[in-house]
């Protein structure tokens, strides 16, 4: 005769324990990378439109110099660096409204993942882009004939990429703020306005004085003045930096706020 033991029923508890980070993944990570370069639209404008304006509007100034005996086509150059930059971290993080529409950022707080942690994510994918376009456009200025000393190179680069922060966050402000089919409507007119006014496609000195003083309170002076003064010698502006700041954490912040007030319904 056979005989069954009984087995009591145990209740499963759910392994509530908070993940590592928040939920920040290097496979994640990994992931959105990916994806953001398989976007042959993004890249044709952040890493391609940037370097023909500097073939189109800095080659032309080849010969000139500025006060300082440095070439007026390195400072264009650093400018477009700035700008393609912008363009590509604000793209990056511009692309979370499609992920709204879809519901995905719904889905995501049903896990444990920590708005930070996601938040952190996408200025992490964003920032990898920026660098890339920071690079690839250093490299159309010295294809083209740029030649300035190895620490403007580095310094001007790390001040652009650093800089691009500022857009990465304001990216994903926009991608939460504007539904998902207007959102790069809204982004190209105002990065556009915003290189204008804040130096980056004529120089803050010839724009009128009440422009000059606006442009100071730009989110793009900030980054512009830091990236060009290894070249122009001007040092470090205190001024760039707070306005740096000022505008990385107003961003960052309001992200972070939207992103728990689109998905506080879940």
């Amino acid at each position: 005769m056979t005989t069954v033991s009984a087995t009591p029923n145990r209740t499963v508890e759910p392994d509530r324990r908070l993940p590592a980070l928040g939920g920040f993944s290097p496979d994640v990570l990994r992931i959105e990378l990916r994806r953001v370069l398989r976007n042959r639209r993004t890249l044709a404008f952040t890493l391609i439109m940037p370097g023909v304006f500097f073939l189109i509007f800095g080659l032309p100034q080849g010969g000139q110099n500025l006060d300082n005996g440095r070439p007026v086509t390195a400072y264009i150059m650093i400018s477009l660096a700035v700008y393609a930059a912008m363009v590509a971290t604000t793209s990056a993080g511009g692309a979370v409204a499609t992920e709204r529409a879809l519901g995905w950022s719904r889905q995501l707080r049903l896990t444990p993942l920590r708005p930070s942690a996601y938040v952190a994510t996408k200025l992490t994918t964003a920032m990898a882009l920026g660098l890339l376009a920071v690079v690839v456009e250093f490299l159309v200025g010295a294809a083209a004939g740029v030649r300035v000393p190895a620490y403007v190179w580095l310094l001007s680069g790390l001040a652009a990429w650093i800089g691009s922060l500022v857009f990465a966050a304001f990216g994903l402000f926009v991608g939460y703020l504007a539904p998902a089919e207007n959102v790069m409507q809204f982004i190209g007119p105002i990065l556009a306005v915003l290189a204008m006014f804040g130096g980056l496609f004529v120089p803050v000195e010839v724009l009128p004085q009440v422009l000059q003083h606006v442009a100071t309170f730009t989110p793009v002076y900030g980054v512009g003045v830091l990236a060009r003064a290894p070249l122009t010698g001007d040092g470090v502006s205190m001024a760039a930096v707070a306005n740096l700041v000022v505008w990385a954490l107003v961003f960052g912040v309001g992200a972070t706020r939207l992103f728990r007030r689109d998905t506080a319904r879940v």
